[in-house]
């Protein structure tokens, strides 16, 4: 993989508040070596590591895009549920924003069939369980990488993708694991404005990249 610089200036990353971690009591112990200081009550991420790990993971979004890799983008948090829609739409990604199925990738026989109705049956659509499948209307294989926002709502999702071997990246807030996802971008998770940084910044490079691998 090769390493590029992907223009991520640290006064931007100020401003999105990407350094609040939780209050100290909630802190997950693993995420000691990533904690720069306290203040407050909170514990403040070091923002020079939140850096080098976003760096990496748009590295690998890039390589990944650029070899007709497929994404899929995953936050269904209220917080995060409009954004990811809204930038996985933009950039062309499936997305799951409402809430997660169970199996929706394990059980992936079951899951065609439903998104086949959902693509051919207009009668259907406001079942709810459609609804929780319309960011994967036209998914047709397992996604090669998930792009997972809220670790702690959504671990289920990273026990099916370890079944199946299917690689993450996790925005990680001071109350996570960082341990239990391939990669990981340590990170305020809660605020708008920190996800929306992060986020866009990966489906920016997915976009590049995909416009690479369309040129061959």
């Amino acid at each position: 993989m090769i390493k590029r610089y992907w223009n991520i200036y640290l006064n931007n990353l100020i401003k999105s508040g990407i350094f609040f971690g939780h209050i100290i009591n909630k802190c997950n112990k693993k995420m000691h070596p990533f904690i720069y200081a306290k203040h407050k009550g909170i514990h403040i991420i070091n923002i020079t590591l939140t850096i080098r790990f976003l760096t990496e993971a748009c590295n690998l979004v890039f390589d990944a895009a650029s070899n007709g890799n497929t994404f899929l983008l995953v936050g269904t948090s209220t917080r995060s549920s409009d954004l990811v829609k809204i930038i996985a739409n933009k950039y062309r990604c499936h997305y799951v924003n409402k809430k997660w199925l169970r199996g929706i990738l394990t059980n992936w026989s079951t899951t065609e069939k439903f998104l086949y109705k959902l693509r051919n049956f207009k009668s259907i659509k406001k079942k709810s369980i459609f609804n929780n499948l319309h960011g994967i209307k036209y998914m047709t294989k397992l996604p090669d990488i998930i792009i997972l926002i809220d670790q702690k709502k959504d671990l289920n999702i990273l026990k099916e993708c370890f079944l199946l071997k299917i690689t993450t990246i996790c925005l990680i807030d001071t109350n996570c694991d960082p341990y239990i996802t391939d990669f990981f971008i340590p990170s305020n998770n809660d605020a708008i404005y920190s996800i929306k940084f992060i986020i866009l910044k990966l489906a920016s490079y997915i976009c590049e990249g995909r416009s690479l691998y369309n040129k061959i």
